[in-house]
């Protein structure tokens, strides 16, 4: 009985840790679990463990996939003239989301935050500029968040490709100033995507 009551605070504890979830959401969560027959809670738990043995960035995008390349870098009807910059994996999914992107994608794995301690050399901004150099994009499309990170990534990113032959755009502001693609709906990004604006 001992070890069942070690286990709850265990894993209130570790729901805890997710971003957004406060305690009294933490406790719901582990006796919500608790509560679940013995095969879905270990489907959970293999879900996790799926999540983090088998997923990898794409040798390609930095997007997240099982193989060595995402079934979009692989994905032969993909426009393969336009490239696309986002911050992180979900903007990606967002983007994909609004049904009206049909390039590729580079993953940045982050954005800068000196406050943090993330500068250019956490991103992937190497890879990123040996794949425009190596040719055949006509235009970049950064698609970073409306805020002031965002911004100065983008920025950053431009300042990087400046002098290679490619059209180098920014998302119009159809997406709120301070806000994220998380929070943006679809039709945000649609309208986001194609009132793009050159740098």
């Amino acid at each position: 009985m001992a070890e069942q009551k070690a286990a709850i605070p265990r894993l209130v504890e570790q729901f805890a840790r997710l971003p957004g979830i406060g305690r009294k959401s933490a406790e719901r969560l582990a006796y919500h679990v608790l509560r679940l027959p013995a095969e879905e809670a270990y489907a959970l738990a293999d879900a996790v463990r799926g999540v983090k043995d088998k997923l990898h960035p794409c040798r390609s995008c930095f997007n997240l996939c099982e193989e060595e390349e995402c079934g979009i870098c692989r994905d032969p009807r993909r426009d393969r003239g336009v490239l696309c910059v986002v911050e992180q994996v979900r903007d990606l999914l967002a983007l994909e989301e609004a049904g009206t992107y049909r390039g590729l994608y580079h993953v940045l794995q982050g954005r800068l935050a000196p406050l943090d301690g993330i500068g250019l050399e956490k991103l992937t901004m190497r890879q990123l500029g040996g794949r425009v150099k190596q040719g055949g994009f006509r235009e970049v499309i950064l698609a970073t968040s409306p805020n002031v990170e965002g911004d100065a990534t983008a920025l950053a990113v431009a300042e990087s490709l400046r002098g290679l032959p490619v059209e180098i755009t920014r998302l119009a502001r159809g997406l709120t100033a301070g806000s994220s693609f998380e929070q943006a709906n679809r039709d945000m990004i649609a309208d986001a995507l194609s009132g793009r604006r050159r740098l």
